[in-house]
């Protein structure tokens, strides 16, 4: 995405505007390479040959992490960019339309979980749980939501390890709060983790993602700390190979989410820098290639409920195995191609996301028709 230089700006083709709740292209690039590793997580066969089976696991973990990163950097967009909004009125209404987003969202993903019931983890729940957490801390200055974020995540996947293993979380998922116990600590995503992700998204906008310096030096710190986290982690050894080594576990969890949520910071940097921070002819080149990637993470909620839809469909008995299955590579091939397809002619010739529109006026924000969105380049 091209942007003009920020006025003032005291080192002139080092920095372009990002306006406050702006799409920015990049961003959208990563968020749709998220959702396409969900559909890899989702749907892909169990791979016989080890290498391919180790390119498949790269979508277990990673793309719920950069997921998360872009809903913070969402929520810094949307509430103001490196300008944070100032009023209190203002802020007062912006956190009860982010509110109402967060519960529309927990209805959704409850409601599919109940109607659908899709062989999958459904992340719509606690994405909007995490929503309600965030608004006290929407506002925090920029170092410390980055600090509380980045030290946040050293420890809370350790925590959330621990505490899943409890006598007690485990008793507590046989009762009626078992619910609310998978949303904090023992579900394939707990709140625990999925906020500091958003928090260091967060930080991320408020430090100015226009800015080169920042973009570098998130991902350079991101690829710190995956080339040290992740090999660390893969060190530790397995419960099930060594029976006193139960320690590992939490630590595994910590080194691990730490290590992937680099990867993600990585990812965006460089989505960043090709986007937005090189030469104009890479920049229209990288628009042109991902615009159908970008148009997916443009419209997240509706491609997200809509491969939902299309997996409950695809549940079948697996003849070998007798059991529920909606594993495919075809379908895998199709969900890809289809959704990309999809949110490209649907962005070009309507604009927003349909559910993204439903949400956005059901929460109040910005209830006048707009016109289609087209990519810059």
């Amino acid at each position: 995405m091209t942007s003009p230089r920020m006025p003032g700006s005291a080192d002139p083709g080092i920095r372009r505007a990002v306006p406050s709740g702006a799409r920015v292209v990049g961003v959208d690039i990563a968020r749709g390479l998220a959702l396409i590793g969900m559909f890899v997580a989702h749907v892909a066969p169990m791979a016989p040959d080890p290498g391919v089976a180790a390119l498949l696991d790269i979508a277990d973990e990673r793309p719920r992490l950069l997921f998360a990163l872009t809903a913070g950097i969402g929520l810094g967009l949307i509430s103001g960019g490196i300008r944070p909004t100032v009023e209190r009125r203002d802020r007062g209404i912006l956190r009860r339309q982010i509110a109402i987003r967060a519960v529309i969202l927990i209805a959704l993903g409850l409601l599919i979980a109940v109607t659908l019931q899709p062989l999958v983890f459904i992340i719509l729940d606690v994405y909007g749980l995490a929503f309600l957490l965030m608004l006290p801390l929407l506002y925090l200055p920029p170092r410390v939501a980055l600090g509380l974020g980045v030290g946040l995540l050293a420890v809370t996947p350790g925590l959330a390890a621990i505490a899943a293993a409890t006598p007690f979380v485990s008793q507590a998922r046989l009762t009626p709060v078992r619910l609310l116990v998978d949303w904090t600590v023992s579900g394939a995503y707990p709140v625990v983790i999925w906020v500091p992700v958003m928090l260091i998204g967060l930080a991320l906008v408020r430090l100015d993602l226009g800015s080169r310096t920042t973009v570098a030096v998130a991902g350079l710190a991101g690829a710190a700390a995956a080339f040290i986290a992740l090999p660390l982690a893969s060190t530790l050894p397995s419960p099930a190979m060594v029976a006193d080594a139960a320690w590992s576990v939490p630590l595994r969890a910590s080194l691990e989410t730490f290590g992937n949520t680099g990867v993600a910071a990585a990812v965006v940097s460089v989505l960043l820098a090709l986007t937005t921070f090189a030469a104009p002819r890479v920049r229209r080149v990288t628009v042109a290639v991902t615009s159908p990637i970008a148009a997916m993470g443009g419209m997240p909620l509706s491609i997200y409920t809509l491969h939902l839809v299309v997996l409950a469909l695809a549940i079948r008995v697996d003849p070998a195995t007798d059991t529920l299955t909606d594993d495919s590579w075809g379908l895998l091939i199709g969900l890809v191609i289809g959704s990309m397809a999809f949110a490209w002619l649907w962005r070009r010739y309507v604009g927003r996301g349909p559910l993204e529109t439903m949400l956005r006026w059901a929460s109040g924000r910005g209830r006048a028709p707009r016109e289609p969105e087209r990519p810059a380049d």
